[in-house]
């Protein structure tokens, strides 16, 4: 089943929606990246619940005490015989055998005609959803938390807009480490042992499908390295201390996408055969896994600009994926766009421009729109840039408004 991406704020209202009907209709999935709040929603429903929820959490110790799932379901089962009730699930891979029981008790609940909601969380969406297409198939409704765009930090934190925009480029958008930013090192011990060692270390190893943990770990600092930069798998395998076959690092690039770590995205072609056989064009999905990994950390925009445009085109087109439009890019040689958006927000093919450009430097834009007629121009300018693009025939907006809001309407 299709996942729905939402916002915290959004996803927080359909939860709430959907708990306050009369009769459930499916269970709830919640996946999303690690650390986007997806603890912090279950647990903002148990209190807004209080005479109503049980809240059972996979990675508590007593959850691998014998009968504890078995304890959780008839208290919510007592509860749902005499009003409607909620049985939040928190970590759900974590439980023993959770798909197959989940899909016994569901069954039970519904036979019974109890008025029970089920919700259900896991940091590792990769192995919820196996788990949930294996057994629960047709009982379930997923719903993607996605990671926070600066809007989202904006309304929750208080911060000016400009302050969100800065934040999701040079520190990205995990709301846990928005009050650690002042302190570089504190910021990076949480984004490293907090989100980037739980995911690849226990998330994606999980799955059993790597054999090679090692040259995963390196597959993903590579990517984090060159962020919306086009890389050959060839030329990626070539910066290996750890050498692996060009079809296992493909694959491990989809894992770290499949993690929401990071994206490679296809060349744009109405033909399948050229899309997969051009290199990817390398997304990190939040801009802190970058940060952190740099030794340097977030670049000066005024000491170097070059690099700084760098992270503003990467969280452009992270903030594209996030939000579940398809991207990719296009190159004909010598040309080339930043990148191409499909999706509800209509379809653009975009460029990124941090500085000045002149009508050369649009050239591929215009080529691309005429060879593919359904697309619009759009630029992403610096502030104050944008009229230069429009003189050219191209929509514009800075990158600083399609971070906070998306394009303009098609």
């Amino acid at each position: 089943m299709a996942s729905e991406v939402l916002s915290f704020v959004s996803c927080r209202q359909a939860l709430l929606a959907r708990v306050r009907a009369a009769q459930p209709a499916f269970l709830q999935l919640l996946t999303g990246p690690r650390q986007v709040g997806k603890t912090t929603l279950l647990l903002e429903l148990a209190g807004q619940f209080p005479q109503r929820a049980v809240y059972a959490a996979g990675d508590d110790p007593d959850a691998s005490l014998p009968g504890f799932w078995e304890r959780k379901w008839a208290e919510a089962e007592r509860l749902a015989a005499a009003a409607p009730a909620i049985l939040l699930l928190d970590e759900v891979h974590q439980f023993p055998d959770w798909a197959a029981q989940l899909k016994s008790f569901w069954d039970r609940a519904r036979r019974q005609k109890l008025r029970l909601h089920v919700i259900a969380t896991g940091s590792s969406a990769l192995r919820v959803l196996t788990g949930s297409r294996e057994s629960l198939a047709g009982r379930f409704e997923r719903l993607e938390l996605t990671h926070w765009p600066a809007a989202a930090l904006a309304e929750v934190f208080d911060l000016t807009p400009v302050q969100a925009i800065q934040e999701v480029v040079a520190h990205g958008g995990y709301p846990g480490a928005v009050r650690l930013a002042a302190d570089e090192a504190r910021w990076r011990a949480y984004v490293l042992d907090a989100i980037i060692e739980p995911a690849i270390g226990r998330d994606v190893l999980a799955l059993g499908s790597v054999r090679r943990p090692a040259l995963l770990r390196q597959v993903f600092a590579l990517a984090a390295s060159a962020p919306a930069q086009i890389v050959s798998l060839q030329k990626l395998q070539g910066k290996l201390q750890d050498k692996g076959a060009l079809a296992t690092v493909a694959n491990y690039l989809r894992l770290l996408q499949d993690a929401y770590l990071v994206a490679p995205l296809e060349r744009y072609s109405p033909q399948l055969r050229r899309r997969r056989a051009a290199p990817p064009k390398l997304v990190v999905l939040n801009n802190a896994l970058i940060t952190a990994i740099h030794a340097g950390g977030a670049p000066d925009r005024a000491h170097d600009p070059a690099l700084y445009g760098q992270w503003v085109e990467n969280a452009c087109l992270a903030f594209a994926v996030n939000q579940g439009q398809r991207v990719s890019y296009w190159r004909e040689e010598p040309r080339e766009i930043d990148a191409v958006f499909e999706g509800s927000w209509g379809n653009w093919a975009v460029e990124v421009k941090t500085g000045g450009f002149e009508s050369q430097d649009l050239i591929a834009l215009f080529e691309f729109c005429r060879r593919y007629r359904k697309f619009q121009p759009l630029v992403l300018t610096a502030p104050g840039r944008e009229q230069d693009a429009r003189n050219r025939g191209a929509a514009a907006l800075s990158w600083e408004a399609f971070l906070l809001s998306g394009p303009p309407e098609g």
